[in-house]
């Protein structure tokens, strides 16, 4: 991961294309620049020519020229360090130094010429790209004219190669051009996005014709282009973007991938490259030495993706603690030691061994996403009316093999439709409309634990959107939901099931329709309470969706959510640390709704143990929103659970610091509910004490304390 700026924010990558450099220092001096050159030169001229399936004569000149120049730098360098060696001049450090930042230039138009993921991209910017080359080779042509003297004339072999480079360069900033080929298959493309805006089927033969040009013509091949697509309009959506002229070609080639993925392939071939790769490294070599449990995020305890190392050494998930530093937390979780700073660094080594036991047991390691929502936000509607047909001619594909197909299309299509939904509002949109919520329904019942998981994953990504949760309930998938949540075959499935549950539940009829259903409150109290990290963090905000149902309250208190909550909080030290604070607050906050009516306060109130710890919390958390509802949770105990509850938390000595500390430094919320139960405490006290005043000796002194 680069480095954060001044603000604290991760810099934006580099566009493709883009030719940023950087000057060598004034003050350098001639022969480690001329080492730099050399190294330069060495990575431009190693590019393979089968890695160039787009603007593929330009580029190999380029790298040919690149070749010629590493051979004259070798030569320099050769003179320079002889028998009878001359030092350089140092005149020589203008000419290197524009070379330096021409070399710069054409390593990077290299690399993304040559890119895995991005080739339909280059393809179709291909004049772009040969343009730029045109350009870099004029600047290394200019940059050996203006060498010095001493530099050419360092030997007879210098002076040739000098010579040849100047006139190769020349004559490549004047000629290179895209090959015809890139021409052909450039026009192929606009002719089926053509066909994709008049809402028309495209000859299968084009499209093939453009995926054998640009190397992916396998399903895998489809899906990393349109990977790199996605991430390139997201990038540009989350920057502000919006207007790019850009967003229209990139909505058509995603919609043309996504087409030719879902139409063309009747196989995803994932799975034989993982198994491909597992057979490359032996399984049983990569176990010996590998301890899965050592490669289990701190916080969660499940297998790390994305392994970060903080600044104690201890290596999380990067979600994990992403979320954990954003909550509040400034400690490690594991060795409780203050954070000096915030940043986050790869953990290359974690992920290299994660992958081996990944692709060990045969499956693929996924690309953590770094995009945010608001990008995601952005996509709802399509980019152009060729990315619009294109997706719906897809997606109507999608359907007729989820409602038709055979077991075996249908598993296929059951993961495109996931794959589909997944960041792009629009496509959800278009996979509603086309009625897939039903079809998706329908296949929760599958015998084949991988269509149910990939059932429930799309009907999550498509309760997402207001028209899929209104589907969703109108096509009767209520039930079925709940019973994903108890017994579908995966764990992933279950917990994706119990999230689908949290998005309905945003809506107050829909919520009272799932509150009624009699498994629905035990089912998500039971993963609650015996879950996975993920499981219990879906089924606890689902819950609290929930229970902003009157009725949900009685359901949950009968259903042994209060137990549930306070085996979150009243759990081992140990435990608290693997899973840190998030499940504890989550908890706070869902005792807190639970509290709000009469039956729940007593509930909460009846473990004295679980109040004690609650004051404790309030005492020693640090986020302002937890703060806010341990507050609101302890004023509905005293104002549901009268004097006996005042009166045990009066004689709690922790209470009293934490509510004047509320009171002095809290959200307004936290500050009226801080307020009401100081005052209460004190009514409570004095009521208990006028009593004995009125039987005090007659001139006898009593002094009651007033806050």
């Amino acid at each position: 991961m680069p480095p954060p700026d001044e603000r604290g924010q991760q810099p934006r990558r580099r566009r493709m294309l883009a030719r940023p450099a950087v000057c060598p220092c004034e003050a350098i001096a001639p022969a480690p620049l001329l080492a730099s050159l050399l190294s330069l030169a060495a990575d431009a001229a190693g590019l393979q020519g089968d890695a160039l399936p787009a603007v593929r004569g330009a580029a190999r000149e380029a790298v040919r020229i690149a070749d010629l120049l590493h051979a004259f730098l070798h030569a320099v360098r050769g003179a320079a360090s002889g028998g009878d060696a001359r030092p350089l001049p140092d005149e020589a450090v203008l000419g290197f130094s524009e070379l330096h930042v021409a070399l710069q230039k054409l390593r990077l138009l290299l690399a993304d010429c040559a890119r895995k993921g991005a080739r339909l991209w280059v393809l179709m910017n291909a004049e772009m790209a040969a343009s730029e080359l045109r350009v870099v080779m004029g600047s290394v042509a200019t940059a050996v004219d203006t060498l010095p003297e001493g530099v050419v004339a360092a030997s007879a072999e210098a002076r040739e190669l000098a010579g040849l480079v100047s006139a190769h360069a020349w004559r490549a900033a004047a000629r290179l051009r895209p090959d015809p080929e890139d021409d052909r298959a450039a026009r192929g493309v606009r002719s089926v996005l053509a066909r994709f805006a008049g809402g028309v089927m495209p000859d299968a033969e084009d499209a093939r014709h453009v995926l054998d040009r640009v190397g992916a013509a396998t399903w895998s091949g489809c899906a990393e282009e349109g990977a790199f697509l996605e991430a390139e309009l997201l990038e540009r959506l989350e920057t502000g973007g919006e207007d790019d002229n850009d967003l229209v070609l990139i909505g058509g080639l995603m919609a043309f991938l996504v087409y030719c993925r879902v139409v063309l392939f009747d196989r995803i071939d994932d799975a034989d490259k993982a198994e491909a790769a597992a057979v490359a490294r032996p399984p049983a070599r990569c176990a010996a030495w590998i301890n899965p449990e050592a490669l289990q995020c701190p916080i969660t305890l499940e297998l790390m993706t994305d392994p970060v190392t903080v600044a104690t050494g201890q290596t999380y998930d990067r979600a994990s603690i992403k979320k954990w530093i954003k909550s509040g937390c400034r400690t490690c979780p594991v060795t409780g030691e203050r954070l000096r700073s915030a940043e986050l660094v790869p953990n290359v080594a974690a992920r290299g061994i994660i992958e081996q036991l990944l692709l060990s047991r045969g499956v693929p390691l996924q690309e953590p996403s770094s995009k945010h929502r608001c990008a995601v936000d952005k996509t709802l509607a399509p980019f152009g009316a060729a990315a619009a047909g294109g997706v719906r001619l897809a997606v109507a594909f999608l359907i007729a093999r989820l409602s038709r197909g055979t077991p075996k299309q249908q598993k296929k299509a059951s993961y495109e439709a996931r794959k589909l939904s997944k960041r792009n509002v629009f496509y959800r949109a278009c996979l509603v409309e086309a009625d897939a919520v039903p079809w998706l329904l329908h296949l929760l019942s599958s015998g084949d634990a991988s269509v149910q998981d990939n059932a429930v994953a799309g009907l999550l990504n498509l309760s997402k959107h207001p028209a899929g949760r209104r589907a969703l309930v109108e096509s009767g998938g209520l039930g079925l939901i709940v019973d994903a949540v108890n017994v579908a075959a995966r764990v992933e499935a279950r917990q994706n099931a119990a999230a689908v549950l949290f998005y309905l539940s945003s809506n107050p009829e829909y919520c009272e329709e799932i509150s009624r259903i009699p498994e629905a409150i035990p089912t998500l109290v039971h993963l609650a309470r015996d879950g996975a990290y993920r499981g219990r963090k879906n089924a606890l905000a689902s819950l609290y969706g929930l229970l902003q149902c009157t009725d949900a309250h009685g359901r949950a208190v009968s259903a042994g959510a209060v137990a549930a909550l306070a085996g979150l909080l009243l759990g081992s030290p140990a435990a608290a640390a693997a899973e840190g604070d998030d499940l504890a607050l989550d908890a706070v906050a869902l005792l807190a709704r639970i509290a709000e009516q009469p039956a729940g306060a007593r509930a909460v109130a009846a473990s004295s143990e679980l109040v004690t710890r609650l004051v404790d919390f309030l005492g020693e958390s640090a986020s302002r929103s937890a703060n806010e509802h341990g507050a609101s949770l302890l004023a509905s105990l005293g104002r549901h659970g009268g004097d006996r509850v005042l009166a045990l938390l009066g004689k709690l000595p922790g209470l009293m610091p934490a509510l004047y500390a509320l009171i002095a430094d809290g959200t307004p919320q936290a500050v009226k509910k801080a307020r009401w139960l100081v005052n209460e405490i004190h009514r409570h006290y004095e009521k208990r004490q006028a009593p004995a005043a009125a039987r005090a000796p007659a001139g006898g002194d009593h002094c009651v304390i007033r806050v």
